[in-house]
């Protein structure tokens, strides 16, 4: 026999404020686990198919870990020193291309030549502010990358715990399934496989679309002759998480920059314009619908609030929980409407039922 019904309310209220209170006390500390963690939950079922191709579960786990230290090694030897340049050169080019874009102003529109005027007051305070924050801009971001996430954690803890916990994954969801309440064992395995579903389908397709948009925004701007091609599309393809914000980032971003280096030659400024409409066209088109799929069930609305919402509240970890969080949050709340729409509430008692009611 069964918990009645306010007993479950109250210990599994109970499981969701414990929950919460781990994440309150103990965020920073947890960090390097949450990122093992999620790096062995998306590594799982790379794992299962070498272990159906023959390999054991210990020789597969050690296949996907060498793969993965040498495309970080090319990562940080290729890709990052690049992209670091570009940013650094970036940030220092910001107070002559304003000033620049100060000039064609004052050219085109001589009222801002009036020193009174609210307009040319607003631009000269802009361009004294970034030409006195500038370099700080870059050395804050610089900062705060590696405050949140450390060297520390990258090259020790976080490989060490995405290795154990991807050799016991299967081992561990056992364990797990042990403890479920017998009574409510089928319902929670069926939950837990729709949150499967749903994350399996939307984060680890999401990070394929950025993957795929960032390379395209950043080959393509790079051959379109744009400067700083690279960290737009890096920017733009980080983005892209969050539906339409990278194309419109990256897209506001490419065009001034193409504005301020091709201005007159309209012909490679809307080459650069292409690029992003080409983008835009293949995300929404081809690489989302394959990759992604349309029965996610992770509105872009509530994607965003709850990236806002544990983000604010929790930092870094809350972000790195949100979407998980979000999508069983998503899950139960299906499941509770379709059982509200099975239950008496909604049917109410039925034509037979009101029928013996009203009978005297």
């Amino acid at each position: 026999m069964s918990l009645p019904v306010r007993e479950q309310v109250k210990y599994w209220g109970l499981a969701a404020l414990l929950f919460v209170a781990v994440l309150w006390f103990l965020g920073a500390v947890i960090l390097p686990f949450l990122v093992g963690g999620a790096i062995a939950y998306f590594m799982d079922p790379l794992a299962d198919r070498l272990e159906r191709a023959g390999l054991s579960r210990a020789a597969a786990t050690g296949v996907i870990s060498i793969a993965a230290l040498l495309l970080t090694v090319l990562l940080f030897l290729a890709v990052l020193p690049v992209l670091f340049n570009q940013l650094t050169a970036l940030v220092n080019e910001a107070p002559v291309m304003f000033r620049r874009l100060q000039a064609f102003m004052l050219e085109r529109f001589p009222d801002l030549q009036d020193q009174t005027s609210t307009m040319r007051q607003t631009l000269e305070n802009i361009g004294k502010l970034i030409q006195s924050k500038g370099g700080e801009l870059a050395q804050s971001l610089i900062g705060s990358a590696m405050g949140v996430i450390n060297a520390v954690v990258f090259i020790v803890v976080v490989p060490v715990v995405a290795f154990y916990m991807l050799l016991d994954w299967d081992r561990m969801v056992a364990r797990v399934d042990e403890i479920l309440p017998r009574d409510h064992a089928p319902t929670v395995r069926h939950l837990a496989r729709e949150i499967d579903r749903v994350l399996a389908a939307f984060v680890r397709g999401q990070i394929s679309v950025c993957l795929l948009l960032g390379t395209f925004y950043a080959v393509a701007l790079m051959l379109a002759g744009l400067n700083y091609g690279i960290v737009v599309g890096a920017i733009a393809g980080a983005v892209t998480f969050i539906p339409y914000v990278g194309a419109i980032i990256g897209g506001a971003l490419a065009m001034g920059l193409a504005l301020f280096q091709f201005w007159g030659d309209w012909l490679q400024i809307g080459i650069v314009a292409g690029i992003f409409a080409l983008g835009q066209f293949l995300e929404g088109n081809v690489i989302t619908p394959k990759l992604v799929g349309n029965s996610v069930g992770l509105h872009p609305v509530w994607l965003l609030f709850a990236l806002s919402a544990f983000g604010s509240v929790f930092g870094f970890v809350g972000m790195l929980v949100a979407v998980p969080v979000a999508a069983a949050l998503g899950v139960l709340a299906r499941f509770a409407i379709d059982q509200y729409k099975q239950s008496r509430l909604y049917l109410g008692l039925g034509p037979t039922a009101r029928r013996d009611d009203n009978t005297p």
